[in-house]
């Protein structure tokens, strides 16, 4: 896409919806992209996908075990990025940096590796107790955050929260958390030629193209 910026762009919707899994045509998109059978019986669509601390598999019940065991039982990383301000996120070792420029983040700083996505949960619910788990889009549309002290923010972050890091370490095992001390942070630079000074959404039912 870089060798289009500053070019004149078109977006069209076809009107048409199809499932991003099983391809079928449907009339609602459901969990951005999934028709409604799909949507009920994926465990990419279950509630734990958005909150990783309610992950049910060693309950039993998840709807697809396989599926979790390759996506969900391996090492996850719990994050601080800056973007519209210092936020806490939690992503697979896989999806790293994707993750951070998925969410315009100028900055990011692994801060622990956790053996699986209930626990990355647990500890995401800790922190942002103290700070903010969500990218606010319309003002990191506008420009640059200002650049921040992330490891500062981080050692911070863990003396605070020591308490209930350690309670989870304790239920979960010594393994449970690994605080990456020596991580650097990440800077991000993005090839903006001008940001705009107002920023509004689009809904392509209502405007189906937009140039």
């Amino acid at each position: 896409m870089n060798d289009l910026i500053g070019n004149p762009l078109t977006l069209t919707a076809s009107g048409e919806i199809r499932c991003v899994h099983c391809g079928r045509r449907t009339s609602k998109s459901f969990n951005q992209g999934y028709c409604y059978p799909c949507f009920r019986s994926l465990a990419q669509c279950d509630r734990c996908i958005i909150k990783p601390e309610q992950c049910h598999y060693f309950n039993g019940t998840c709807r697809e075990p396989e599926w979790g065991e390759a996506h969900c039982l391996r090492d996850h990383y719990v994050y601080l990025a800056n973007s519209s301000g210092i936020k806490v996120g939690i992503t697979r070792g896989t999806q790293i940096p994707t993750r951070w420029m998925d969410q315009g983040a100028t900055q990011a700083l692994p801060v622990f590796r956790v053996k699986n996505r209930l626990i990355s949960g647990l500890v995401e619910v800790v922190l942002k107790q103290h700070v903010a788990d969500k990218t606010h889009w319309q003002r990191m549309l506008k420009g640059e955050a200002n650049p921040v002290d992330l490891a500062a923010r981080r050692d911070e972050l863990v003396e605070t929260c020591r308490s209930e890091l350690d309670t989870i370490t304790q239920q979960h095992g010594e393994d449970a958390i690994t605080w990456l001390e020596q991580e650097q942070t990440v800077d991000i630079h993005y090839p903006v030629e001008t940001y705009p000074a107002k920023v509004t959404s689009f809904n392509l039912d209502q405007t189906p193209g937009i140039s």
